[in-house]
């Protein structure tokens, strides 16, 4: 399946930034219900905004919390109309944090999820090995008022409607010693440097390369609703899926397609083989 203009329609909110092989970048805002018209996602891969006071260009992350949610509901209903019935979603999300007051982020998202239709599947637990960051130590060798850190992310795994696949190609590219090792559900990998990037929080290219290996055909539709940097985009590219993706920023857009551009390679889709 190769990118059709069908599959992304233009509508209100967004302006196309790129279309290169199979990836279509827009500058848009993922809370907004009228950005896509129809249903065309497969599976999402995404890291939302985590509310911890980042300085994104054009995101405020430092909402009250219930202001946070709200958001987070908006989006995820969005996301929930804008995929097909048998779309995945894998959802990168804090478990939870202190900044502000102790919140159950990851229990929060997760429940927020189902409200607007997701049905939940399990979680991963990232292991992102950042203990050595860490500056908040609470009342230091006391039991006053300590405070414990996990040093670990949630990959929250949803679905629309049904979670076994029976649409698309049908091919899966995921060898052996990959679905042994990444249906175990504690994934331990490094992060990415924010500064080799040009972002203030990008995850690695390892996060998107399990998630679309494992949950996802070749031909299929990947949709992240926070590009950012681009990561998600470009994996999907480079394991030929079509790549969608909505980011705010305007400069994030621009690092966006400039690692667009320079690290897919020119693989298209092979006849056939993807279908629908």
């Amino acid at each position: 399946m190769r990118l059709q203009a069908e599959n992304i329609a233009s509508q209100e909110g967004k302006k196309e930034i790129l279309r290169h092989q199979n990836v279509a970048l827009y500058q848009g805002d993922s809370a907004n219900p009228l950005l896509f018209d129809a249903p065309f996602i497969d599976l999402i891969v995404t890291s939302p905004p985590y509310n911890v006071g980042i300085d994104y260009n054009s995101n405020d992350d430092d909402l009250a919390y219930d202001d946070y949610l709200a958001f987070s509901r908006q989006w995820l209903a969005n996301c929930y109309a804008w995929s097909n019935p048998q779309a995945r979603l894998a959802m990168n999300v804090p478990l939870d944090k202190n900044k502000g007051g102790a919140r159950s982020v990851g229990s929060d998202l997760t429940r927020i999820a189902q409200e607007v239709g997701w049905k939940y599947q399990f979680t991963i637990v990232w292991n992102e090995g950042n203990i050595s960051r860490r500056t908040a130590w609470g009342s230091w060798m006391s039991a006053s008022a300590p405070t414990v850190i996990a040093p670990v992310e949630l990959i929250v795994v949803l679905y629309k409607e049904q979670w076994k696949k029976t649409n698309g190609s049908r091919r899966s590219d995921i060898t052996r010693d990959e679905f042994m090792a990444w249906t175990n559900g504690l994934w331990t990998f490094n992060g990415e440097s924010a500064k080799r990037v040009g972002h203030p929080a990008p995850f690695p290219k390892e996060l998107p390369y399990r998630c679309i290996k494992l949950f996802s055909y070749v031909g299929d539709v990947v949709f992240d609703p926070f590009v950012g940097s681009g990561t998600t985009l470009i994996v999907a590219q480079n394991l030929n899926r079509v790549a969608i993706g909505v980011e705010i920023d305007p400069t994030y857009c621009e690092i966006a397609k400039r690692r667009i551009l320079s690290e897919t390679d020119a693989l298209e889709l092979i006849n056939g083989e993807a279908q629908r």
